[in-house]
Parts: structure tokens; C-alpha cells; sequence
């Protein structure tokens, strides 16, 4: 019917240039426009439609928010789990190491460093004696999985601070020796094996694989199978500086995956049945909000074509883009979103929950920022009511002076980002590096952490002393007293200009002031008439 008025009309136009449609066609257009605007309660008392859509984003905000609860839970118990087992590796095969201590341990001397080795070498053998835990060693085809002992190094090189003169080979080598669980480690094994040796002046790291194997038995109290994990460790002696100082540090990778044998009294899998039949439901209400709000969206688009030509024809005027753009529903494109997200989110979760998939970040990230979009969703219904609707239409026309504005300022922030960066952070922490710089100049700009950016900044030399008052004082002058001033006033100025309109009730564009001339309440029945009707009526109307 659109396509037909369409092409109707832009024949008209080209040949007249400009259509005479009887009143009643084109008081059967702003009808159809009028309701195509309402909201879903005023469509029921029009033509007593069902609000679908509506009754489906109640449904979704419900199972969506339960669906995330419940993977939360799971997932909680899961990063806690592997950060205690971490907490727990870093306590075992790092000597000296404490709870309270954050960032990497650090050796100074050869002594130390082969006592470390050694010490890890010997806390992993006797490891079953040692730990609390149900941690294992890794058994593949009847054998246990050896720790694996590897150097990495310049191939050759000939350093001499003394003269001033070195001679490298940029090369890099690894050689690598196995040391299995049973196997007793006295403190010369190192020493005498052959081809193993640490040569520090070309030494980059020393690398200590090893790999343990765990159950999560807390899920049961929660009714949930446990599950069966695999650690990776690795546990690197860090000297690419060559600085006097090798930073020790353990990193893990996980492996999950479900038990091959497991029995758990009283209990059966009926819990994951119920758990993927939920998802199912959630994907399913997911996929009917998505296909209405596409056709929503077609629909909109095609009224959006056709009053743009009727426009055109009849006032022979053109419809300016912010009137246009009335027609695409913006909290439909973020139902959409959210939908997309929800249904691959789900996906995962089934995956995870069968053990097919155990990237749970990718699947929280998914689902959390899903239930967020379906939440701010809800601002939607809330401005049906006019004192709730001020804050949206606030933010709309905000938005594109606030983009601008933001655009601008952006500019003046990376700027003082860089400069940042190069001349402060040699000497200050938070400005090590170009993420600290942004993350600590955001916090001051919200008034943060002021007096100790300063503090730290009190021993250095006099120049650069200088300088870092000069860039603070500035950069909080320019942002806290100019820029988020006149941030606020852009949104105020905004608010009291939507204020105004709605008070004297002035329509603000060419669309509503068309709309405004139906005075038509959505009981009075005028809106029973079909859009194909109108289409027939309208074309008819000018050309018949």
C-alpha cells in the first residue's frame, strides 16, 4: 500500500506539482499518522489491538533479569574459585609470598633466584603432602605430566659494562628440562644437568610449566553439578629489562569441562533440564520481540517514505531530517539490540551448561549488557505519563548539541592525556602509562584523589615540580570550572526549552504541528478505518 501511494504520488507531483486531495483522504492520513504514534494502551482504545509488544517486554524483563540472576550465581562461584586456587598457587611455589601482598614478587641476586627454582620444584613433587586442597597431578595415558623447566635467552652475547662494549645476537633460544611429580630434586640437579645452566647476563626469563587438576565441589550446595578444572600454571622469572631486579609472577589458564564419572546422592539432572528448558523460553519470547519490532521498524519507515512524498505533493514542502527521523523508533532499535544479544547470550549459557563452551566472559558480557538495554528500556513505558516524559524528550534533544560538545572537549582532554603521559609519567605512577593517564585524569576531573596526584609530585626536581602544578592547576581550571559548566548549561538550556514547549502545548516540528490538527480521542472509533482502506482512499482522492 506505501509503495503504491508512493509512486502515485511522485507521478502527481512531477505532473501538477502539487496534488489537491479531498478533506476526507487527507483527514484519513493524519488519522493513520496520529495512530501510528500513540502508545499501546491508547491503540487498544482505538481498535482494540492487543499490545503484544508490550505484554512481551513485561515477559522479557522478568525471565531475562531471573535468567541473569541465576548466571550470576554460577558464574560467581566460579571466578572465585579460580581466584582462590590462584591465591592458593601463589602461596604454595612462590617462597615468602603473602595474602596481603599485591603485585609481583622480585629477586636481586643468583642466590635467590635458584632458591626460588628449587623451591618450586620441590613444593610441586610434594605437593600431595603439602596442599588442602583436592588439587592432582595431570595423568595422560597412565603418566603423570612432568613440570616443564624452561630458559629463555639471546643466543650469543658478549656484555662488558666495564669497558663499554657488548656483542649480542638478538636471536632468541629456549632450552627446556622435565621433571616428573615422584621424582626427588636434590639442590645440585640443576647445576650437573647437562645443557641447563643460567647465564643472567643474556638471560630473559625463566619459564616453569606445570599443570594441576581440581573438581569445584560448592556448586552442590547450590544444586548444581560440579564441575572438573584443568590449571594451566605458568610461573615466569621476568629479566627482559636486565635492571638488577627479575619479577616472579604466576599466570593461569583454565580448562573446564564436565566430570567423566560423577555421582552426587539424591540428585539427578533434572536441574539442567528445567535450567535449558528456561533458556529455551527466554530465546523464544527473545525471537517473537525481535520479529515485532522489525516489522515495526519496516512499517515506520514506510509511513516515513510516503509522508515525506505526501508532504511534498500536497504542501510542496520538504520534510526536514529530524522530522523523518520521528519515524524510525529509536527504543525499537534498542529492543532489537538487546533481543540479538539476549538470544546469543543464551546460546552460550546452553553451550556453557552442557560444557560444550566455557567462555564465560564473552557470555556474561553478553547477557548483562542485554538485561541493562531491556532495563533502560523501560523508560520507554514511562513516558506515556507527561512528567515522566520530560526526562526523555530532554535527553533526545540534548543529544546532538551534547555529541558536539563532548567532540570538542575530547580534544583538549587527549591533549593533556599525551602531554601527560610524556612528561609526568617518568615520574609519577598514575601517569605510567597512557590508560592510567585517562583513568587519572577522569577522577580528577570528578574531583577525586586531588591532594595526593599532588603529594606525589612534591620530591621531584624543580622543573618538573613546576610544570605538574602548571598542568594540574590548568586541566582541573579548564574541566571542573569551564566544561562541565557549560555541559550542564547546554542539558539545562534544553530542559527549560522542552519545558516551555510543553507548557504552552506549541507543536515544535512540521510533523506534529499536522498531526496537532486531528483532535480526534482514540475512543471516538475514527481510528477503525484499515490502513489498506486509507491507501485506496488516498490514491483515489487525488487522482480519481
Amino acid at each position: 500500500c506505501a509503495n503504491h501511494t508512493a509512486v502515485v504520488l511522485s507521478e502527481a507531483s512531477q505532473r501538477n506539482g502539487r496534488c489537491s486531495l479531498d478533506t476526507k483522504t487527507v483527514e484519513d492520513f493524519r488519522w493513520r499518522l496520529k495512530y501510528f504514534f500513540m502508545n499501546p494502551c491508547e491503540k487498544y482504545r482505538a481498535r482494540g489491538r492487543k499490545p503484544w509488544k508490550l505484554m512481551i517486554q513485561i515477559l522479557k524483563i522478568a525471565i531475562t533479569t531471573i535468567q541473569l540472576v541465576s548466571f550470576g550465581l554460577s558464574n560467581e562461584m566460579m571466578v572465585t574459585f579460580k581466584d582462590e586456587n590462584l591465591m592458593t598457587f601463589r602461596n604454595l611455589f612462590l617462597k615468602g609470598y603473602k595474602d596481603h601482598r599485591h603485585g609481583s614478587l622480585s629477586l636481586y641476586t643468583k642466590r635467590d633466584v635458584n632458591e626460588h627454582i628449587h623451591y618450586i620444584i620441590n613444593r610441586y613433587t610434594n605437593l600431595q603432602n603439602l596442599t588442602v586442597g583436592n588439587l592432582a597431578y595431570e595423568l595422560i595415558n597412565g603418566d603423570y605430566t612432568p613440570l616443564t623447566l624452561c630458559q629463555v635467552f639471546y643466543r650469543n652475547s658478549t656484555i662488558d659494562p666495564e669497558n663499554d662494549t657488548f656483542d649480542i645476537d638478538p636471536h632468541i633460544d629456549k632450552d627446556c628440562i622435565s621433571i616428573h611429580p615422584m621424582q626427588s630434586l636434590s639442590n645440585n640437579t640443576l647445576a650437573t644437568h647437562p645443557n641447563f645452566s643460567l647465564d643472567f647476563r643474556r638471560l630473559l626469563s625463566v619459564n616453569i610449566y606445570l599443570t594441576l587438576k581440581t573438581i569445584n565441589l560448592q556448586t552442590v550446595r547450590h544444586h548444581e553439578l560440579p564441575d572438573c578444572y584443568d590449571f594451566h600454571i605458568v610461573i615466569i622469572f621476568d629479566n627482559r629489562a636486565h635492571s638488577g631486579k627479575i619479577k616472579v609472577d604466576i599466570e593461569n589458564d583454565v580448562r573446564i569441562y564436565e566430570c567423566s564419572d560423577w555421582n552426587v546422592e539424591g540428585t539427578s539432572g533434572k536441574n539442567d533440564y528445567l535450567l535449558l528448558s528456561f533458556d529455551s523460553v527466554v530465546i523464544l519470547a527473545c525471537f517473537a520481540s525481535l520479529i515485532l519490532c522489525i516489522r515495526s521498524v519496516i512499517h515506520g519507515i514506510q509511513l516515513q517514505f510516503e509522508f515525506n512524498i505526501f508532504f511534498h505533493a500536497y504542501y510542496n514542502k520538504t520534510v526536514s531530517w529530524s522530522d523523518r527521523m520521528e519515524f524510525v523508533n529509536g527504543w525499537y532499535m534498542l529492543i532489537i539490540v538487546s533481543d540479538i544479544m539476549t538470544i546469543t547470550g543464551s546460546v552460550l549459557k546452553i553451550g556453557i551448561q552442557t560444557k560444550f563452551l566455557t567462555n564465560y566472559d564473552v557470555c556474561s558480557i553478553l547477557l548483562g549488557t542485554a538485561t541493562m538495554l531491556v532495563w533502560v528500556g523501560v523508560i520507554r513505558y514511562l513516558s506515556f505519563f507527561k512528567k515522566y516524559n520530560i526526562l526523555i524528550l530532554t535527553l533526545r534533544a540534548a543529544l546532538p548539541n551534547v555529541f558536539r560538545f563532548c567532540v570538542c572537549a575530547a580534544m583538549i582532554y587527549l591533549g593533556y592525556c599525551f602531554c601527560g603521559w610524556i612528561v609526568l609519567g617518568p615520574y609519577h605512577d598514575k601517569f605510567r602509562t597512557l590508560a592510567k593517564v585517562t583513568e587519572c585524569l577522569f577522577s580528577l576531573l570528578n574531583g577525586d584523589d586531588m591532594f595526593s596526584t599532588f603529594l606525589r609530585m612534591r620530591d621531584k626536581t624543580y622543573m618538573v615540580w613546576l610544570f605538574s602544578r602548571l598542568y594540574l592547576y590548568s586541566f582541573i581550571s579548564i574541566f571542573i570550572y569551564m566544561v562541565l559548566s557549560l555541559f550542564i548549561a547546554l542539558i539545562n538550556d534544553t530542559y527549560e526549552t522542552i519545558k516551555h514547549h510543553q507548557k504552552d502545548k506549541e507543536p515544535v516540528s512540521q510533523l506534529q504541528a499536522f498531526i496537532a490538527e486531528c483532535i480526534d480521542q482514540p475512543e471516538s472509533g475514527r481510528y477503525q478505518i484499515t490502513d489498506e482502506s486509507t491507501c485506496c482512499m488516498f490514491s483515489r482522492g487525488c487522482f480519481g
